[in-house]
């Protein structure tokens, strides 16, 4: 087999070769790789370590530090380590409900190819939680950009194609997007930042896992969708790089092609082959194909039952012929998945997808076929015809490879709230009703709370359960607030669930900065973690899912702002007890309160002396009471609102809420009266007062600029 020569190279022929052949390993990787294997690795070799050992997959410099992070709790049912994370929902007629969760990046694709790199983000997040044996139902985006003043320029370009690519992906598949947030910085100009959530539900007798199960030696390996294409070749080491404007056109390759109406299907037949096994009650492994393609989604499920695999390219169904054989293992096509299943089961499973869903009719080349075969012998060996081009242990491949990069001293505070400013209306401080109207945000008919500034509220259908999904973290510019800030995108998420009346279960987080092999970048997101790790604690809530995005910097070495972005998963046991976020009648009683009137709040949810809430994150009192009355009256309901302080004090900023209620709610010292709403469509503030509609179309306007 074709190999790649290592050994009797000197770093500087080295180098060279691996850019010529478009490998990401850095040369004291492929000397390790050469050494691990007792000779030079073949180029199928090479390309399948580039993928596996890059940043994307491996998590080499962050895995250590992660481990960091709470995990456990009673809710939750598996923690992370497959493909997403699931905490336990609810019970109702005798059936425990578990919700899906997971969370990840697609920063780099979007930068280069916006629309389809946002798109398929969703894909591959849609992906990882059909992959636990749920039914998807909810996704969420947090998006960061650059400056988008100038309408001609490309960060006003990005901003809207990935929203259109958001979009177009999330409302083909017929899953709403529920919540999420925007933000825009001069510091995202080259490097935007698309984080995805995905929630789904499921029973949690029927939860399947992404692994090979027990004793599964000789089990089928199914690969299921679209056909193998060169799309997105490369895509793993690529999201592992610092973007360079020079490689624009090379990186594009490096993209994948999304097709969201395959996906549509592959889902729906994906739920009734669920239905199959549950009701044979077989047993089987499940993963999405994402970073590395085949040859990643097919070694880390079997080397995570404790088994190797063998693997016929020649059996691949592909789009073009003579795809080099580096291409179809590694490539990273979309809307593709692979079963382990045992043999009895799998001429079912490829009738369900072939003949009953049609695969090969909606998409040429669509299908699911065997392409191999889990081993005993943890061996991980790729085949073309009677060549093998790959053969490598498995354990090798897809171990724990680790980066031990410098980090800078931990920051000493955590404190969430420097100065919670009242800001003026702008674009990181106004109505996202603009951005979020591209979205469908009801497509199922199980959502309560449509998207708003703080969370989103569906319903298990058939139930009384309902959930939650809210985004915190505003970025920071300041390089020595990392960790501050991670504390207050805790802050923010839970809040933003508890707001909607929801009792906050579990996180998630995608951790976005720049080059880890630089201190100050490293050292930003090592105090992340300890952010993270505090306010967990503090609330005492597990984190469930997650990802880490590095490289995110120009070629020139300007990083992004610190980006860490959290997702709160809340629970409601009885969904007539949402909260609408809406202010409800005049003569309300206005509270302000902090994370401390967590409880308080949530037991006047469940008992009604609470009638609305808002967080106060962005913008402080006056922007949380505006979100309040802008829903009032999109709910047909003109509310005004007098609140008591003229110039708002520093206490008086320093609340997480605003609560209307009744005088019940008052009784607790963690709560105080800060207002009260009120017949006359007037926005008082002190002695200043202004006319409801005005202010309310000062919050309306600033994105209208940008999303039509």
């Amino acid at each position: 087999m074709p190999e790649f020569v290592v050994f009797g190279r000197d770093d500087e022929e080295l180098h060279a070769a691996a850019r010529n052949a478009g490998l990401a390993l850095r040369i004291d990787e492929l000397r390790r790789v050469a050494a691990g294997l007792g000779r030079n690795p073949s180029i199928v070799e090479a390309h399948a370590f580039a993928a596996q050992w890059s940043e994307h997959c491996s998590y080499k410099s962050s895995r250590h530090h992660l481990k960091r992070l709470p995990t456990q709790a009673p809710q939750v049912i598996l923690g992370p380590g497959e493909d997403a994370g699931v905490l336990h929902l609810g019970e109702h007629d005798g059936e425990r409900y578990a919700i899906v969760a997971a969370h990840e990046s697609h920063n780099h694709p979007s930068q280069v190819v916006p629309f389809e790199g946002a798109a398929t983000g969703v894909g591959g997040i849609v992906r990882d939680v059909l992959c636990m044996g749920a039914q998807v139902v909810a996704i969420a985006d947090a998006l960061r950009f650059g400056n988008v003043d100038d309408p001609d320029s490309h960060q006003r370009y990005v901003a809207t194609s990935v929203v259109d690519g958001v979009a177009a992906y999330g409302n083909a598949i017929g899953v709403p997007n529920i919540a999420g947030d925007v933000y825009f910085e001069r510091g995202f100009n080259e490097n935007c930042l698309v984080n995805v959530i995905a929630l789904g539900i499921v029973k949690e007798d029927r939860i399947i896992h992404s692994k090979a199960p027990p004793n599964s030696e000789g089990w089928d390996i199914v690969l299921v969708g679209k056909a193998t294409d060169a799309s997105g070749f490369g895509g793993a080491a690529f999201a592992s790089l610092t973007l360079d404007a020079a490689d624009a056109e090379a990186n594009k390759g490096a993209v994948q092609v999304p097709d969201p109406f395959l996906k549509n299907v592959i889902m729906r037949a994906t739920y009734r082959v669920f239905d199959y096994l549950h009701e044979r009650k077989i047993t089987a492994g499940f993963k999405d194909l994402g970073a590395g393609g085949i040859m990643g989604c097919t070694a880390e499920l079997c080397a995570a039952g404790g088994f190797g695999a063998i693997i016929d390219l020649d059996d691949v169904s592909t789009a073009q012929e003579n795809l080099p054989p580096a291409v179809i293992a590694v490539g990273e096509t979309q809307e593709r998945l692979a079963w382990v299943l045992p043999p009895e089961a799998t001429a079912d499973v490829l009738r369900i997808y072939n003949e009953e869903f049609s695969l090969p009719q909606i998409a040429r080349g669509a299908c699911a076929a065997v392409i191999g075969a889990v081993q005993k012998e943890k061996r991980y060996v790729l085949r073309t015809g009677s060549e093998i081009v790959m053969d490598v242990d498995i354990d090798f491949l897809t171990g724990q490879i680790e980066d031990l990069c410098h980090a800078e001293h931990v920051e000493a505070s955590s404190l969430p709230f420097d100065k919670l400013r009242v800001t003026q209306v702008g674009l990181n401080n106004c109505s996202r009703e603009p951005l979020y109207k591209q979205y469908d945000a009801v497509v199922r008919g199980a959502t309560v709370v449509s998207r708003n500034n703080d969370a989103g509220v569906m319903i298990v259908p058939g139930t009384p359960l309902g959930f939650a999904l809210a985004v915190g973290g505003k970025p920071e510019p300041n390089a020595h607030r990392a960790l501050a800030a991670a504390y207050r995108a805790v802050l923010e998420a839970v809040c933003k669930v508890v707001a909607v009346g929801a009792t906050p279960i579990g996180l998630t987080d995608c951790l976005n900065f720049g080059n880890p092999r630089k201190e100050h970048h490293y050292s930003q997101f090592v105090n992340a973690i300890e952010g993270l790790k505090r306010a967990a604690t503090d609330l005492n809530l597990p984190f469930v899912s997650g990802n880490v995005s590095f490289y995110n910097e120009s070629a020139q070495g300007e990083a992004i702002p610190a980006s860490t972005i959290v997702a709160c998963v809340g629970a409601l046991t009885d969904i007539s007890k949402v909260l609408a976020p809406a202010f409800k009648e005049a003569g309300s009683t206005i509270y302000g309160g902090g994370v401390d009137a967590i409880p308080h709040i949530l037991s006047g949810a469940n008992d009604g002396s609470v009638r609305a809430c808002s967080v106060t994150f962005d913008g402080g009192v006056v922007s949380a009471a505006t979100k309040l009355a802008w829903g009032a009256r999109a709910a047909g309901t003109r509310i005004g609102v007098r609140l008591d302080d003229a110039k708002p004090s520093e206490e008086f900023v320093f609340f997480a809420f605003i609560v209307e209620a009744d005088a019940r709610f008052g009784s607790s010292p963690s709560v105080r009266k800060i207002g009260e709403t009120t017949e006359k469509p007037v926005f008082s503030v002190g002695n200043k007062d202004t006319p409801l509609d005005t202010v309310l179309e000062r919050w309306s306007q600033p994105l209208t600029g940008v999303y039509q």
